[in-house]
């Protein structure tokens, strides 16, 4: 059986707006059927990526295929949630909605029972007949997530799709998504939330300055990234002595909260009865690297070189 081609390819692509290069000569593939979350900092040129993605603004140099056309030719099978705000504020939801999923090829009745039942799964079933500009900014981003996914596509991108959401219902939205994945869709979202990307991303893509930084699945970027660390909680008013092998770092917004970086040739079990020799500790672990410190370690790398 042979291999399907990728839902995205992404080659040499170049963007400049006037003096600044926002993606520079950037490569990607997103593979059919994975959930990839699309990092980088602010400016970094995931917007700029994206839109280029969906045909609202067009590569200077390089190529884009989406579902092995153009977004534009493919716009039925493909689901958009841009970053922006995109309600027609006076509109009544269910009308809003019909209209959507009339622009993707459904019929009012399809629209109708698709917006009533992806309403009631976000848990937001009273909304059909309120206007837009009624809602508050999490249940537009509900709103506009169900118009994204109304007519049942198979490529979503989504651009910062938990922006105004709770905890609650990022936490449900979530879900969705990985409900969502495990059907079969193939999945894009941009996002700062890493944790949210961790906890749901099969592959990882990094932007910073227009370049790419790191492109891989998640459990090759924890192997490539991994490191042994002894997280350590003390009183805070403690400091804890040398243990040799170790490289200490105190946790910024934690006070008393230090982690320990073991080289090599350095044993955890000698580390952490040192620790408990040496302080009072309230707790202590082992942990690896979460994706928010190698996403802040290769940031601040590529801003120094």
């Amino acid at each position: 059986m042979s291999e399907q081609p990728p839902a995205i390819r992404v080659s040499g692509v170049t963007k400049c707006f006037g003096d600044v290069t926002a993606v520079n000569n950037l490569d990607l593939e997103v593979p059919a059927g994975c959930l990839i979350g699309f990092l980088g900092p602010n400016g970094a040129g995931k917007t700029t990526t994206i839109r280029m993605i969906m045909s609202i603004i067009y590569a200077d140099e390089g190529s884009v295929s989406v579902l092995g056309h153009s977004a534009l030719d493919a716009k039925d099978r493909i689901g958009y949630l841009p970053e922006e705000r995109g309600l027609y504020r006076r509109m009544r939801v269910r009308d809003l909605l019909r209209y959507i999923g009339r622009l993707k090829n459904l019929s009012r009745k399809d629209a109708d029972r698709a917006a009533a039942a992806w309403l009631e799964r976000l848990e937001l079933p009273e909304a059909l007949t309120r206007r837009c500009e009624e809602l508050s900014k999490g249940q537009q981003q509900k709103v506009q997530f169900t118009a994204a996914v109304l007519h049942n596509p198979g490529l979503i991108v989504l651009d910062e799709p938990f922006s105004g959401l709770d905890p609650v219902n990022a936490a449900l939205l979530s879900g969705v998504i990985r409900d969502l994945h495990s059907e079969g869709r193939t999945i894009v979202f941009s996002t700062h939330v890493l944790h949210q990307a961790e906890l749901l991303c099969d592959r990882i893509f990094l932007i910073d300055r227009g370049v790419k930084l790191l492109d891989d699945n998640l459990a090759a970027i924890r192997e490539r990234f991994r490191q042994r660390i002894v997280s350590v909680e003390v009183d805070g008013i403690c400091s804890l002595p040398p243990i040799p092998g170790t490289r200490a770092e105190h946790v910024a917004d934690q006070p008393g909260r230090i982690d320990l970086h073991l080289d090599e040739r350095c044993d955890e079990r000698t580390v952490m009865r040192a620790t408990l020799d040496a302080v009072d500790v309230q707790s202590i672990s082992r942990r690896e690297p979460t994706l928010e410190e190698i996403f802040t370690s290769l940031v601040t790398e590529g801003a120094t070189t």
